[in-house]
């Protein structure tokens, strides 16, 4: 067992510990979602094909409201990319080696750093505002990836910053399972952002046009993606409301109860708002919500797995050969 697991679960600094990097996955959240906004808006250009700097300075000049949404994106990414560096660095100093919490916080640094540079290859190359390419399409898949992983790094470090009591621990979950809702919120996840960018660059003027658009031969791979991202939201979802239920009735943990409740009801929410999205014709308010019930489905569904022993025997034998 590692040092930083058996500190006392009351401790004032492990605890500090773990409120910042609640913080810091709140940032990073915060910034996901202006990441939509930007893209919801045009605004990916609004810095030009400048990066890091804004239309070829640091501080844009007499900017306009595009320039002014890029640029907050801007500093606010800046902002998470500090906090994520300045938690690893305290978790170099505050665990010992081997510590989940350390490794993970050196997997979450990593991950923002290649986010950033899969973000500027965005605005270098011109795959931002009205381009269409399967070069964007796959820019865009690749940064989703890279998004949710440091959303569960940061889950994670936050998880094991400090110790929990190890009675009531809830029954292991399958490995085969564990792959199964990963992968299968990753590829919804991959296809929703898919869908939302077919969204702002085919925006249908009713659901009978949208329909059309998407059933139309020759049509963009985005608007395929679009038609199909319903479908796997039904399949995915529904079946972690299954699984959620299921899991549930299984464990005596109130907490682990708790949170399982919490996932089965917002992925029912997520389904309802993604039927709206649809036939209100995504709205960007409501592309926001989704996206954001998205990421707490997401951080919810790692609590589940991390808490899980087979999840906490894998980290410490990982841990153990580090």
């Amino acid at each position: 067992m590692s040092a930083d697991e058996t500190r006392p679960a009351g401790s004032r600094q492990g605890s500090g510990f773990q409120r910042f990097a609640w913080i810091v996955l709140a940032v990073n959240l915060g910034v996901i979602l202006w990441g939509a906004f930007v893209r919801a808006s045009g605004s990916g250009a609004g810095c030009g094909s400048h990066w890091p700097l804004c239309n070829g300075a640091i501080v844009p000049q007499d900017p306009a409201q595009a320039t002014l949404i890029e640029f907050a994106h801007r500093f606010g990414s800046a902002l998470a990319l500090i906090l994520v560096v300045s938690l690893w660095i305290w978790s170099e100093r505050r665990f010992a080696r081997g510590g989940a919490a350390r490794r993970w916080a050196r997997v979450a640094t990593a991950l923002i750093v290649l986010e950033a540079l899969v973000g500027a290859g965005l605005v270098l190359n011109r795959w931002v505002g009205d381009d269409t390419s399967a070069a964007r399409a796959v820019a865009i898949a690749v940064h989703l990836v890279l998004t949710y992983a440091l959303v569960a790094s940061l889950t994670l470090v936050a998880w094991f910053g400090l110790p929990t009591s190890r009675r009531g621990i809830p029954p292991s979950i399958p490995v085969s399972i564990a792959v199964a809702l990963v992968a299968g919120m990753v590829l919804l996840g991959i296809s929703g952002a898919l869908t939302a960018l077919g969204d702002t660059l085919f925006p249908p003027g009713s659901l009978a046009q949208g329909v059309a658009q998407d059933i139309s031969p020759g049509g963009n791979l985005l608007l395929r993606v679009r038609l199909v991202h319903p479908l796997l939201a039904l399949v995915v979802a529904g079946g972690g409301v299954v699984w959620a239920d299921k899991r549930r009735r299984s464990v005596d943990n109130t907490p682990a109860t708790w949170r399982l409740t919490l996932l089965r009801g917002i992925l029912l929410v997520q389904l309802a708002a993604g039927a709206a999205n649809v036939l209100l014709l995504a709205p960007v308010w409501l592309q926001i919500l989704h996206l954001f019930l998205a990421e707490l489905v997401w951080i919810l569904l790692i609590l589940c797995l991390a808490e899980a022993p087979v999840g906490k025997a894998e980290l410490a034998s990982t841990s153990a050969t580090a």
